[in-house]
Protein backbone atom coordinates (compact mmCIF):
# COMPACT_ATOMS: atom_id res chain seq x y z
CA UNK A 1 0.00 0.00 0.00
CA UNK A 2 1.31 3.44 -0.91
CA UNK A 3 1.47 5.96 1.89
CA UNK A 4 1.67 9.72 1.56
CA UNK A 5 5.27 10.72 2.16
CA UNK A 6 6.54 14.28 2.39
CA UNK A 7 10.11 14.94 1.30
CA UNK A 8 12.21 18.08 1.29
CA UNK A 9 14.49 17.74 -1.73
CA UNK A 10 16.83 20.55 -2.74
CA UNK A 11 14.79 23.03 -0.74
CA UNK A 12 11.40 22.07 -2.22
CA UNK A 13 8.71 20.07 -0.48
CA UNK A 14 7.10 17.17 -2.32
CA UNK A 15 4.15 15.05 -1.22
CA UNK A 16 4.24 11.64 -2.85
CA UNK A 17 2.23 8.48 -2.63
CA UNK A 18 4.78 5.68 -2.60
CA UNK A 19 5.33 2.55 -0.53
CA UNK A 20 7.50 3.48 2.49
CA UNK A 21 10.14 0.85 1.70
CA UNK A 22 10.73 2.23 -1.80
CA UNK A 23 14.40 3.09 -2.25
CA UNK A 24 14.95 6.85 -2.15
CA UNK A 25 16.84 6.60 -5.45
CA UNK A 26 13.73 5.35 -7.26
CA UNK A 27 11.67 8.27 -5.96
CA UNK A 28 14.35 10.81 -6.89
CA UNK A 29 14.81 9.46 -10.41
CA UNK A 30 11.33 8.20 -11.31
CA UNK A 31 8.99 10.52 -9.46
CA UNK A 32 10.99 13.74 -9.16
CA UNK A 33 13.00 13.32 -12.40
CA UNK A 34 16.29 14.12 -10.64
CA UNK A 35 18.69 11.92 -12.57
CA UNK A 36 22.06 12.99 -11.13
CA UNK A 37 22.15 10.07 -8.71
CA UNK A 38 22.82 6.93 -10.73
CA UNK A 39 21.72 3.35 -10.32
CA UNK A 40 24.90 1.33 -10.12
CA UNK A 41 24.90 -1.85 -8.06
CA UNK A 42 21.52 -1.49 -6.34
CA UNK A 43 23.10 -2.76 -3.12
CA UNK A 44 24.57 0.42 -1.64
CA UNK A 45 28.11 -0.72 -2.43
CA UNK A 46 29.31 1.38 -5.37
CA UNK A 47 28.33 4.93 -4.36
CA UNK A 48 26.91 6.11 -7.70
CA UNK A 49 23.57 6.85 -6.02
CA UNK A 50 24.92 8.94 -3.13
CA UNK A 51 22.89 11.92 -1.90
CA UNK A 52 22.98 13.93 1.30
CA UNK A 53 20.30 13.31 3.89
CA UNK A 54 20.89 16.08 6.36
CA UNK A 55 24.66 16.32 6.30
CA UNK A 56 25.23 12.58 5.88
CA UNK A 57 26.15 10.89 2.60
CA UNK A 58 23.75 7.99 2.06
CA UNK A 59 23.46 5.37 -0.65
CA UNK A 60 19.98 6.15 -1.90
CA UNK A 61 19.50 2.80 -3.67
CA UNK A 62 19.46 1.07 -0.27
CA UNK A 63 17.84 3.86 1.78
CA UNK A 64 14.06 3.58 2.24
CA UNK A 65 12.18 6.72 1.35
CA UNK A 66 10.32 6.79 4.66
CA UNK A 67 13.65 7.15 6.52
CA UNK A 68 14.22 10.41 4.65
CA UNK A 69 11.06 12.12 5.86
CA UNK A 70 11.61 15.21 8.02
CA UNK A 71 15.22 15.49 6.82
CA UNK A 72 16.55 17.76 4.10
CA UNK A 73 17.73 15.81 1.06
CA UNK A 74 20.32 17.29 -1.28
CA UNK A 75 21.04 15.80 -4.66
CA UNK A 76 23.80 16.89 -7.00
CA UNK A 77 21.20 19.04 -8.77
CA UNK A 78 20.66 20.96 -5.52
CA UNK A 79 24.31 21.31 -4.56
CA UNK A 80 24.85 24.27 -6.86
CA UNK A 81 23.29 25.79 -9.94
CA UNK A 82 24.55 26.48 -13.47
CA UNK A 83 24.80 30.14 -12.50
CA UNK A 84 26.55 29.47 -9.19
CA UNK A 85 28.38 26.18 -8.97
CA UNK A 86 29.25 24.69 -5.62
CA UNK A 87 33.03 24.89 -5.01
CA UNK A 88 33.24 21.10 -5.45
CA UNK A 89 31.54 21.24 -8.82
CA UNK A 90 33.84 24.05 -9.95
CA UNK A 91 36.92 22.22 -8.66
CA UNK A 92 35.96 19.06 -10.56
CA UNK A 93 35.71 21.16 -13.72
CA UNK A 94 38.95 23.02 -13.04
CA UNK A 95 40.87 19.80 -12.34
CA UNK A 96 39.22 17.96 -15.26
CA UNK A 97 38.27 15.27 -12.76
CA UNK A 98 35.53 13.66 -14.84
CA UNK A 99 35.81 11.00 -17.49
CA UNK A 100 32.68 8.93 -18.13
CA UNK A 101 30.81 10.71 -15.33
CA UNK A 102 28.94 7.72 -13.96
CA UNK A 103 30.63 7.68 -10.55
CA UNK A 104 31.06 11.45 -10.25
CA UNK A 105 27.73 12.07 -8.55
CA UNK A 106 28.80 9.75 -5.74
CA UNK A 107 32.29 11.21 -5.56
CA UNK A 108 31.00 14.78 -5.35
CA UNK A 109 28.24 14.06 -2.84
CA UNK A 110 30.52 11.94 -0.64
CA UNK A 111 33.11 14.73 -0.73
CA UNK A 112 30.41 17.30 0.10
CA UNK A 113 29.59 15.40 3.30
CA UNK A 114 33.30 15.19 4.13
CA UNK A 115 33.79 18.94 3.64
CA UNK A 116 30.83 19.68 5.91
CA UNK A 117 32.58 17.72 8.69
CA UNK A 118 36.15 18.71 7.83
CA UNK A 119 36.60 21.81 5.65
CA UNK A 120 40.33 21.12 5.16
CA UNK A 121 40.75 17.36 4.83
CA UNK A 122 44.20 15.97 4.16
CA UNK A 123 44.91 13.47 1.41
CA UNK A 124 44.52 10.53 3.77
CA UNK A 125 41.07 11.68 4.93
CA UNK A 126 39.92 12.20 1.34
CA UNK A 127 41.17 8.76 0.28
CA UNK A 128 39.50 7.12 3.29
CA UNK A 129 36.20 8.86 2.58
CA UNK A 130 36.19 7.79 -1.08
CA UNK A 131 37.42 4.24 -0.41
CA UNK A 132 34.00 2.70 -1.01
CA UNK A 133 33.11 4.76 -4.09
CA UNK A 134 33.82 2.57 -7.09
CA UNK A 135 35.32 4.12 -10.20
CA UNK A 136 37.00 2.47 -13.16
CA UNK A 137 38.39 5.52 -14.91
CA UNK A 138 41.81 7.06 -14.61
CA UNK A 139 40.80 10.33 -12.98
CA UNK A 140 41.59 9.35 -9.39
CA UNK A 141 44.45 11.79 -8.83
CA UNK A 142 42.45 14.60 -10.40
CA UNK A 143 39.47 13.74 -8.16
CA UNK A 144 41.71 13.95 -5.08
CA UNK A 145 43.09 17.32 -6.24
CA UNK A 146 39.58 18.63 -6.92
CA UNK A 147 38.38 17.75 -3.42
CA UNK A 148 41.46 19.26 -1.79
CA UNK A 149 41.00 22.40 -3.89
CA UNK A 150 37.34 22.68 -2.96
CA UNK A 151 38.23 22.24 0.71
CA UNK A 152 40.17 25.48 0.59
CA UNK A 153 37.29 27.24 -1.16
CA UNK A 154 34.39 25.99 0.96
CA UNK A 155 36.00 27.23 4.18
CA UNK A 156 36.10 30.83 2.95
Amino acid sequence: MADAIELNVNGKTYRLSVPPETPLLYVLRNDLELNGAKFGCGLGQCGACTVLVGSQAVRSCAYPVDAAQDKPITTIEGLGSPERLHPLQQAFIDEQAVQCGYCINGMVMTAAALLLRDPHPDDSAIRQELATNLCRCGAHTRILRAIARAGGETAQ
